[in-house]
Parts: structure tokens; sequence; C-alpha cells
């Protein structure tokens, strides 16, 4: 079969590429070799946020377009995203009370012309007991805002928003070689399938480079791969904001409300050598205990940890010494020796959608393609909710049979599509653990490109955090039936 674009990778870079592709009525096949966010676009810190951090390296243009991007993605999907506070105490600081006040208040005026819906940044005051009552001693600091997001299923919406404009979304599925032949690609996929395409897409996140050298490109872009780490524990402190915590080592470590009796902490940047080095290891748990530990009244350990998890950022190689100054903004190459070839290096989850759009900016008009931009204004599927609070609300009323809990993880999780998943049922059916059920299982299986208990309880859903091994079992037996 011929198509118009193959892209490889399903993380956010590719999945938002195949939106933007197939919005522009082009023919796009996306393969991965794995489940879509399987690697490092379910590994991320789970926010969406300008990088405070990025000012301190005079990247101002990657700060400016993340936060507008903030805003757009914001209003297109407020099921996934949603407004968190954070509290940053200026102890054990390493930069001046007034370099971090002159940062925020370049912050606020970055994001829209410093006109976003978000709360302007302040100093904590005598008031914010509920700031400052976790900490350890009184402390001085900040409070501004940022989003936190469901990474995984951020990146399910462009692919369901792409799969429903026609692309064709192929999971477990790999890309095995690909060569140049007759003004195409013509390429070999695992699946047994040998398909066409008039351009190629390599969004292939820490396997970028190594896609390159199995098609023999010649590409003079150099990748660091960047290793982060996120460990969960017990809630460490009441209150749903946030806290960024600064480190002797001029580090910021993040403690971030997560799955209702949690915190995640991270991240670490360690320099790997492969992709497949995405473990935490137990120095990094030691790392990441310490550095909350700094700040907290409640002191963990790393026999506190319930769940980790390792991402492979695939960062674009500026030379910077050190990991964790090598730039977080994105490079896009494009080769045209022949049928195209685009190359993505970097990335982050806030920017993908922008990303995405520069992409089709460069490969569209070597395909004949007329470009223009289809996603600014447009809400990702589940997104079309105008006050999300009503929206649960209705929810709980008109299913009163999924409980007040499940109701609001539901709402979150599918928007306002919940309706097709639910109809007209009046109950879902046996619960296998932690409010899971067949209904929802196959729902993930038929309409999500679910395939393993994992692709249900760790990325369509966190489900795993909450129930034994039992679960799994459970899911594995409904995903398998005819």
């Amino acid at each position: 079969m011929a198509y118009d674009l193959l892209i490889t990778g399903g993380g956010i870079n590719g999945c938002a590429i195949a939106r933007e592709a197939s919005l522009l009525g082009l023919e796009v096949l996306l393969v991965e070799k794995d489940d879509l966010a399987s690697h490092t676009s379910s590994a991320s810190t789970k926010l969406i946020h300008g990088g405070l951090r990025y000012l301190e390296s005079y990247e101002f243009r990657l700060v400016r377009e993340a936060l507008h991007e903030r805003e757009r993605l914001l209003e297109a999907a407020p099921h996934l995203i949603r407004p968190l506070t954070f509290v940053l105490p200026h102890a054990h600081a390493v930069r001046p009370w007034w370099m971090v006040r002159l940062g925020l208040y370049l912050y606020d005026a970055l994001a829209v012309g410093g006109n976003s819906t978000l709360p302007r940044s302040r100093g904590l005051r005598a008031r914010d007991k509920a700031f400052t009552d976790p900490l350890a001693g009184t402390h001085r600091g900040f409070v501004y805002s940022d989003c936190r997001v469901d990474d995984a299923r951020l990146t399910l919406a462009n692919a369901l928003d792409a799969a429903h404009h026609g692309a064709e979304i192929a999971t477990r599925a790999e890309l095995l070689a690909a060569r140049r032949e007759g003004g195409a690609w013509r390429a070999e996929l695992s699946d047994g399938r040998t398909v066409e395409a008039r351009g190629l897409v390599n969004a292939a996140g820490p396997w970028v480079r190594h896609l390159l050298d199995k098609l023999a490109i010649a590409n003079h872009s150099r990748i660091r791969l960047v290793k982060g780490s996120h460990i969960v524990v017990p809630r460490l402190y009441d209150g749903d904001h946030a806290y960024i915590l600064q480190q002797p080592d001029r580090r910021i470590v993040f403690a971030i409300p997560y799955e209702g009796g949690f915190t995640e902490i991270g991240t670490t940047d360690i320099p790997v050598d492969r992709p497949e080095d995405a473990i935490c290891s137990q120095e990094e748990r030691a790392y990441l205990c310490e550095a909350v530990n700094r700040y907290f009244t409640r002191q963990i350990t790393s026999a506190d940890i319930v769940w980790s998890w390792s991402g492979v950022r695939p960062l674009h190689d500026d030379g910077a010494a050190r990991a964790q100054s090598v730039t977080r903004d994105y490079v896009l190459e494009l080769d045209e020796n022949g049928p195209p070839l685009l190359s993505v290096f970097g990335g982050k989850i806030t920017t993908a959608r922008a990303l995405a759009e520069e992409a089709l900016a460069k490969i569209g008009p070597p395909l004949g393609a007329k470009v223009e931009p289809v996603t600014r204004a447009r809400v990702f599927p589940g997104g079309a909710i105008a006050d999300f609070d009503r929206f649960v609300a209705t929810v709980r009323t008109r299913w009163p049979f999924l409980g007040d809990a499940r109701a609001e993880r539901m709402a979150h999780a599918y928007g306002c599509n919940l309706a097709d998943m639910l109809r007209d049922r009046t109950e879902l059916g046996e619960d296998l653990g932690a409010g899971l059920t067949a209904t929802e299982i196959r729902w993930m299986r038929d309409h999500e490109w679910a395939r393993t208990a994992d692709d249900v309880l760790w990325r369509r859903s966190k489900l795993g955090l909450h129930a034994g091994p039992e679960l799994a079992e459970r899911v594995t037996r409904v995903l398998e039936e005819k």
C-alpha cells in the first residue's frame, strides 16, 4: 500500500506529527515497535510547563513557545491537563533571592505577553500555612503556576485524532528496513507488510540515531541521551499543590501530588549510552530521597518508594559540558537527497504540537502538500468541555453507578468521550480491582490500541498503583477474549 507519509515512533512527537499531517489531508501510516508512549513519552515529570529553569541558560525562545503552548493545551484538553500551583521555597538556595524573583517576573511576561489565564507569580505570605507547614523550618519563597498532564493519554489523544482523520496507527509494528526506490521510500515492517511512502519521518526518540544508521543516512547532528528518573512515595503532605526544590548541585527537583494518595518526586539528569538504560538506579533513588528530605518535615528512605520510572531523553547535542545544561529545544533536519526524510532531535511534551506544525512546514512542500496551521485552536478528542468541574458533576449525576471516585477518574481519562463508552448503561459489571471493569478494558483494547496489561494499568491508566499483580492477570484474560 502507498502512503504520503510514513512515521516511525509512537511517542508524543510522532503522534503529534501524524495528527498534523492527517488534518492536512495526507495519507499517514505511523508505526511503533511497542505501545504508544511506551518509552520516554510516558516517563516524563507529567508537566505542561514553560521550563522556569531554562531561563537560566537563556533559552527564551523555548520558554516563550512552551508557555504559549501551555495556554493552548489547557484549552484543548482540560480533562488531561490541569493548572497546578507550585511553591518554590527559598531555602538551601544556590541562586540569590533577586535572581529567582526576576526569573519569575520574566516567566509571567513571556506567558502570552503577560495575559495567561493562570495566576501570576507572587511571594509566599504569612497566611500560606498550607504551603509552609509541610516544610522544615521557616522559609521565604515564591508561588507560581504551571500545569500537570497525563502524558501517556495526551500522546494517545494525538493518535486518536490522527486516526479519526484517516491515519493508520500500527502498534507492535517495527520499521525493519527502508530504502529510496523509484521516487518513494520502500519500507519493510515487522508485521510482514512492505509499504511505500513519499516521505519518511524519523520520530524514534532515543532511537533516532539508530534508525539513521539502519537507513545508512549520513547525518551530522549528534544526540545526547540523558536519563531522567522519578520515584513515587506515599503522600508527603496534604494539599493539591507542588514544590520545586533547589539542590546544591544547581538542579531542581519537583514534588508533585500523584494519583490521590502519593507524591511523585523527580527528576534526575544522568548521561547514558543506550536507550535501554532507562532504569532508576539505587543512586538516583537515594539522591531523590535526599533532595526532598532537605525540605520536608516528613523524612523518607528508599524503603518508602512504591513505584519508579525512568525515561531517556533524546537531546540535541549542543556541546554543553553537563547533562543538565543540554538544550531542551528541538531540531528538525530534512534530508532531500531523494524522497524526503525528516529526523526529529529533542523535544518536550509541552511543545510537541508546535514541533509537529514546524515538521509539516518542512516536509509538506517537498510532498506537494498545502501546509497551513490546523491544530492551534483544535480541541483534542474528549476535550470539548467548557467547565470541567461542572462536567464531573454531570457525570456523577448521569451515571451514579460509577461512584464519585471512579466518575472523576474516568472523566479525566476520557473527557466527553466517556458518553460513547457508557451510552445507555445502567452498570459497568464486576469490579476486577481498583475500580476497573471488563467494559473499560475492552474499550481500551478496541478503541485505544491496548494489547497488554501494562498498556492498561500503567499507560491508559495508573491503576497498577492501586492493585496487586492479580489485577494484571484479570486484565490479560479480558484482553485475550475473542
